[in-house]
């Protein structure tokens, strides 16, 4: 996976960088105790103090130091001025020499409680973005994933590349899982079935997969019917037996997403591995939609779940398959709900005035009450 096809030139130089900082985190991370001023005080010089300072604070803020230190954000570097009583100047100098601004980076690392990634801490990134993976597989998502992710362990983010390389790896060990467990549901019989849905069809005019995809957009008869067919061609499939509860729900629907997505021609382009778990996602979850969207009784919209978002709404208040007009064959009825609750609440705001005392039964008159 190359960089930049995941970031741009800009969002890479951002990512290596200072970003802008908002109040919050100046308060929050640039604020200097007794103890941080008596270790940055260590470095003698006003430019070394200044400059560890600043790694000091933008370490637990962002995860990492940029190199260009003295590129840090001027109110950053102001506050911390004032506190040190050392000239914002001094900065420009920091760190001209690599292994200087590396060595006083290691030892603020480790006066913070931070760690750089070794063996271990690779390993255990390794297997959260796999974990990840198997449910997300945009890498942008990925990439800030892992970084919070080692922003909460303390550990120094590594550089940009490294970390995409990581991304990338664990994708394809998501991909490679996914194989592994659908394969033995992939029979001859049912790959030759799972290709005949990318072949375009004399009678439907478009590929069954295209088919399958074009949910519903009435309530009439003759969509009612054309639901029923598709129901019928995935039960001849099997599509309602198919059990891939060895995936997480999020990558079934990030697989079915990608099948909808792309055409039959697109599709057939893939490698094995990658076409059958996303076509056999798709039917399964295409079985449970079609079945949802024939139940009688199923209401459109706000009953519809996953299967609405593709199939859009019914008429407001209508059963799937519902006579129209069922839902308002009382017209008068909410009228005369909304007229017994008005008279229910000026019955509570004024006793006086309504119900059987306002004919003057059970209630003294007013010249006695008087």
């Amino acid at each position: 996976m190359a960089t930049q096809d995941v970031f741009s030139a800009e969002e890479l130089a951002r990512l290596r960088g200072f970003p802008e900082i908002n109040r919050a985190e100046l308060i929050r991370y640039f604020t200097l105790i007794g103890a941080d001023e008596a270790f940055v005080r260590q470095f003698r010089t006003g430019r070394n103090v200044l400059g560890v300072a600043v790694q000091l604070c933008t370490l637990p803020w962002l995860g990492f130091v940029p190199d260009e230190v003295s590129a840090a954000p001027a109110a950053a570097v102001g506050r911390l001025s004032q506190r040190l009583g050392i000239a914002m100047g001094e900065l420009r100098g920091y760190g001209e020499r690599e292994q200087t601004r590396t060595d006083y980076l290691r030892e603020v690392a480790g006066y913070a409680g931070w760690r750089s990634m070794d063996s271990a801490e690779w390993k255990d990134l390794d297997e959260f973005l796999f974990a990840r993976a198997m449910e997300h597989d945009s890498p942008k998502l990925l990439f800030r994933l892992a970084c919070e992710y080692l922003l909460s362990s303390r550990v120094i983010r590594p550089g940009v590349i490294l970390l995409l390389r990581r991304v990338a790896a664990a994708r394809a060990r998501a991909r490679t899982e996914t194989w592994s467990r659908v394969r033995h549901l992939l029979t001859d019989r049912r790959c030759a079935e799972l290709d005949l849905l990318l072949v375009p069809d004399a009678y439907l005019g478009r590929t069954p997969l295209a088919w399958l995809g074009v949910g519903p957009t009435s309530s009439s008869p003759a969509a009612v019917k054309a639901e029923l067919e598709k129901l019928a061609y995935l039960r001849r499939l099997d599509a309602h037996t198919l059990d891939l509860s060895m995936l997480p729900t999020e990558r079934r629907r990030f697989l079915a997403g990608i099948g909808r997505r792309l055409t039959g021609q697109a599709l057939q382009r893939r490698e094995p591995e990658r076409r059958y778990p996303i076509l056999l996602t798709l039917l399964a979850q295409s079985a449970v939609e079609d079945a949802a969207a024939v139940r009688p009784g199923d209401q459109r919209p706000g009953g519809g779940g996953e299967a609405e978002g593709r199939r859009g709404p019914g008429r407001a208040g209508q059963g799937w398959g519902e006579p129209a007009g069922a839902a308002g064959r009382d017209p008068g009825r909410r009228a005369r709900h909304r007229n017994r609750r008005r008279a229910d609440w000026q019955h509570a705001a004024h006793p006086d005035r309504h119900g059987p005392d306002a004919d003057g039964v059970g209630r003294a008159p007013r010249a006695a009450a008087a």
